[in-house]
């Protein structure tokens, strides 16, 4: 199963400011129904495709979406910047613990 959407890249300062696309709540909570299975911790293992960068990273929740975190080679490798507005597709990561 995979999740298409769109996010404005948002940047959220945990110990060091970080990227982030957010996951729409509606398909937040479809992801999070389809990854019961999965879930450690609150977060969701996926593997991520952003242009033609695949990834493979853990969602995790804040304020009723998920955050796909954008990894610095990612950004490089898809000109990604701050405020811009992305594409990403995710599919959940079976055989990641």
């Amino acid at each position: 199963m995979e999740w298409q959407f769109e996010a404005e890249v948002i940047e959220w300062r945990g110990p060091a400011p970080f990227l982030f696309a957010p996951l729409p709540e509606q398909l937040s909570a479809d992801l999070k129904e389809a990854a019961k299975h999965l879930m450690y911790w609150g977060q969701i293992p996926v593997i991520a495709t952003i242009g033609s960068t695949e990834f493979d990273t853990a969602m995790w929740p804040k304020d009723r979406q998920f955050l796909l975190p954008l990894k610095t080679a990612v950004r490089r490798a898809e000109g990604i910047n701050l405020g811009d507005s992305v594409t990403a597709v995710v599919r959940l990561a079976q055989d990641l613990p």
